[in-house]
C-alpha cells in the first residue's frame, strides 16, 4: 500500500479531516484580530506549516512580517523565537555553544551546552540575507537535519519545527546574498505586498487605537504533528502526479522538450525538490479546504510560491522585465493538465504506482 493509496484514509483520519477545516476557521479568525488581509500570504504559511516545511518571505519593511509570524506562533501555542540576523552574527549565536561548568562538590569541570534560540518550534530568522554564508549555512543545516551537533553530540530540535525567513529586497548594502542551492532549503517563497486601500485604511485605525488585540492559542504542538501526519496520507493520483512532474520537468531548459519561451529566458530550472513541494503543498491544500484528495487546481495554486525560487531566469530575461513568476505563469497556461497518450514512459508511471 502506498502514501498515495485512498485506504490508508480510515475513518478516524475523515473525522480529523472535517475537523481540521473548523480549527483553521478558527485560526483564520484568531489572525485576523491581529493581521488586517494578507490572507494568501497567512495561507502559504499554514501550507507550509502543515507540509513540514519552511518559508522565506520577502517584502519591504513595515508589511508586518514579524507580527504575522509571532501571531502565527501564539494561535498555534508553540514556542517562539525571533533572531535578528546582522553581519557580526556568529554560527553559536543560534545554535549555542559549549561552556565549562564546575561541580563545587567534587571540583571537576565538565562541559555543558547552552541551547540557542534555535531550539524553539517557530523560529522567524529575521533579515536573513544580512549575516554571513556561515551563519546562514548553520541554519540552514537545522533546517534540514532537525538537530544541531556541538562537539560531536548531537541535540534534536524540538517538534514541529518551523523557520519563516524574511530578507528585504529593495536595500542590498551590507548584504549575503541567500545562494540559489541554501533557498532551495525553503518549501515557499512568499512574496508579501502592500495592502490594499480598505485595508490600509484599518490597519491606521487599528494599530493607533489604545486596545491591542491579541490571538489565543487554537491549535497545540501534539495537534499540529498529527495534522501533518495526516496530510501526507492524503491520496494523490496518478495524473496529478504526472502534470507536477510535467510542470517542474518544463523549467529543465537544457533536458528534453522545453517550451521555446523557456529556453528564451531560463537558464536554471527546478530539481525534484519542486515536484515533492507541489504534491505536498497540493496535499495541505487539499486538507486546508476540507477535501480528501488532491487535484491539478491545488498544484497550481502552490506553484509560484514553491518555483519562483527554483527557476533562474538569464540576463535576457532581466533586460526584458521577465521574472520566475511570469515563466511561472506561462508554463500554468501551456503545460497540459493530461499527459498525450505514449508521453509518459511506462517505466516513469511504474515507478509512481510504487511510490
Amino acid at each position: 500500500m502506498t502514501g498515495n493509496d485512498p485506504q490508508q484514509l480510515s475513518d478516524s483520519d475523515m473525522q480529523a479531516l472535517a475537523g481540521f477545516k473548523q480549527a483553521m476557521t478558527d485560526l483564520r479568525g484568531e489572525l485576523a484580530k491581529v493581521i488586517v488581509g494578507q490572507d494568501e500570504v497567512i495561507e502559504q504559511l499554514l501550507l507550509a506549516i502543515f507540509s513540514q516545511g519552511h518559508c522565506l518571505l520577502e517584502g519591504v519593511p513595515g508589511l508586518a512580517k514579524t507580527l504575522m509570524v509571532s501571531t502565527l506562533a501564539s494561535s498555534l501555542d508553540l514556542s517562539f523565537h525571533r533572531i535578528q540576523f546582522t553581519p557580526d552574527l556568529m554560527p553559536s549565536d543560534i545554535t549555542g555553544t559549549e561552556v565549562i561548568q564546575e561541580d563545587k562538590s567534587t571540583g571537576q569541570r565538565a562541559f555543558k551546552f547552552l541551547p540557542g534560540p534555535i531550539f524553539s518550534n517557530l523560529i522567524l530568522a529575521d533579515e536573513i540575507n544580512r549575516t554571513p554564508p556561515k551563519t546562514q549555512a548553520a541554519l540552514l543545516e537545522s533546517m534540514q537535519e532537525k538537530q544541531v551537533t556541538i562537539g560531536g553530540e548531537r541535540h534534536p530540535l524540538p517538534a514541529p519545527f518551523f523557520v519563516l525567513a524574511t530578507q528585504n529586497p529593495i536595500e542590498q548594502e551590507g548584504t549575503y546574498t541567500l545562494p540559489e542551492a541554501q533557498q532551495d532549503r525553503f518549501m515557499f517563497k512568499v512574496f508579501v505586498r502592500y495592502p490594499s486601500y480598505d485595508e490600509e485604511f484599518r490597519i491606521a485605525e487599528t494599530t493607533t487605537a489604545h486596545f491591542k488585540p491579541e490571538a489565543n492559542a487554537v491549535l497545540s504542538a501534539e495537534r499540529i504533528l498529527q495534522l501533518q501526519e495526516l496530510c501526507r496520507r492524503v491520496p494523490v493520483a496518478a495524473h496529478v502526479i504526472h502534470y507536477a512532474l510535467r510542470l517542474v520537468r518544463a523549467t529543465r531548459v537544457h533536458e528534453g522538450d522545453v517550451p521555446q519561451y523557456v529556453k528564451d529566458y531560463v537558464s536554471w530550472g527546478s530539481g525534484p525538490r519542486g515536484v515533492q513541494n507541489l504534491l505536498l503543498g497540493g496535499k495541505a491544500r487539499a486538507v486546508l479546504h476540507g477535501r480528501y484528495f488532491v487535484t491539478t487546481d491545488d498544484v497550481k495554486a502552490v506553484a509560484h510560491p514553491v518555483l519562483r525560487h527554483r527557476v533562474i531566469t538569464n540576463f535576457s530575461a532581466e533586460s526584458e522585465g521577465i521574472t520566475p513568476d511570469h515563466v511561472i505563469h506561462y508554463l500554468l497556461e501551456n503545460v497540459a493538465e493530461k499527459a498525450k497518450e505514449g508521453e509518459v514512459s511506462p517505466t516513469v508511471a511504474q515507478a509512481f504506482q510504487k511510490g
